[in-house]
């Protein structure tokens, strides 16, 4: 398959590209929560204003949002169904849980990445002393929506705000009528509420993978000896691309995508190859050059820090780092590893370095594994 210039352009989310929306939730006029900037950049999230505005809508198996504050904002207690998953991009964040927030919590350094369970309540707040920014995740394209704190909806209607069984906001005091208590979202049984499962900080903190603390491998790839394919991969969320078979993630139940760090210096990357799930690229650190196509038909952007880049199925890919401290987040739907298919060409020069995916994909020496493929 051929991408065009104007596809490619269209599946490009620039940092200024995003569009905040200041009222997509329950909380917009909650004193503390009122300046939260809200934003979904790939699928509709869990966003309850009509006015929010979603950059790329088409389905990719999972969602891509953001949260951006001032310091000392609160995103209040609330609870998802499917996986959600913080990536703390800039500042310090106070991470608390359970019903009433008080189970537990944990700071949430920049570069760290969170997985919150399902069914559970969960808020944070900034505490880094200057505007902070989190990107999330949220598994599947339909999540099933957001359930408030009883606590939360209590005080928004202390400003004339009331959410709708059809995940609408209604603004009392902007003159919409306030609907019939069976139109209104209730609050939570708090018989329900005391079943959920209370997790300990020390369970919470196997959910957290610290930047500082990333397993890196150098060489996740057929291509990692050659020329240009000296890219650095840690696995966070599933097995998802890595063809290195120790390489195991430090998250690996199923979130319905994988996700994992690519580094490089100045020329290396990952060369040409080509999966057939979506894919979502998040600039980090540095700046990459990402080139779709082949030969005479290749095209490329600059992907620069909070830039994202959706990359068709399918597609010929390559990833070229433009820095020498270039990292990026490449996020992948699915739950199963991402099986990579690399050009003949590749796959020769691998072999003359004595190297060859082995019968379940992953790299091998070739001196062990040319046995396998003898015929009976």
């Amino acid at each position: 398959m051929i991408i065009e210039r104007s596809e490619l352009a269209r599946r490009t989310i620039r940092r200024a590209d995003y569009v905040s929306c200041n009222q997509a939730f329950i909380d917009c006029k909650t004193p503390g929560s009122d300046t939260k900037e809200n934003y979904s950049i790939i699928g509709p999230g869990v966003t309850q204003s009509a006015e929010q505005v979603v950059n790329l809508r088409e389905p990719h198996g999972f969602n891509i949002g953001a949260a951006a504050m001032p310091d000392g904002v609160v995103n209040n207690l609330h609870l998802h169904f499917t996986a959600e998953v913080f990536l703390n991009w800039q500042g310090s964040w106070r991470v608390r849980w359970g019903a009433d927030g008080a189970d537990g919590e944990f700071l949430c350094e920049e570069g760290d990445i969170v997985s919150v369970p399902t069914w559970i309540f969960r808020g944070f707040t900034n505490v880094g002393g200057d505007y902070g920014w989190l990107f999330t995740i949220l598994g599947f394209d339909n999540t099933g929506g957001i359930i408030w704190g009883p606590s939360v909806l209590r005080e928004a209607a202390e400003h004339g705000l009331y959410l709708t069984v059809d995940n609408q906001l209604v603004d009392t005091d902007a003159g919409d009528p306030r609907p019939d208590d069976a139109e209104l979202v209730p609050p939570m049984p708090q018989g329900e509420i005391d079943r959920l499962r209370h997790w300990t900080a020390e369970q919470m903190q196997e959910r957290v993978v610290r930047q500082r603390d990333l397993s890196w491998s150098q060489r996740p790839f057929l291509c990692s000896d050659l020329p240009g394919g000296g890219g650095e991969l840690a696995t966070v969320i599933g097995y998802g691309i890595t063809e290195d078979r120790d390489q195991i993630p430090p998250i690996h139940y199923p979130h319905s995508f994988n996700a994992a760090w690519l580094r490089a210096t100045t020329g290396e990357g990952m060369l040409r190859h080509r999966h057939e799930e979506t894919q979502v690229l998040m600039g980090y650190r540095g700046r990459w050059k990402i080139v779709l196509n082949e030969g005479d038909d290749e095209i490329e952007l600059e992907l620069d820090p909070y830039d994202t880049v959706s990359v068709p199925s399918g597609a010929w890919r390559r990833f070229v780092a433009m820095d020498d401290e270039a990292q990026m987040l490449v996020v992948n739907s699915g739950d199963g590893r991402v099986r990579l298919e690399w050009p003949a060409e590749a796959a020769r020069h691998a072999l003359d370095k004595g190297y060859a995916p082995d019968a379940a994909g992953y790299v091998a020496p070739w001196d062990v594994v040319r046995y396998s493929t003898l015929d009976d």
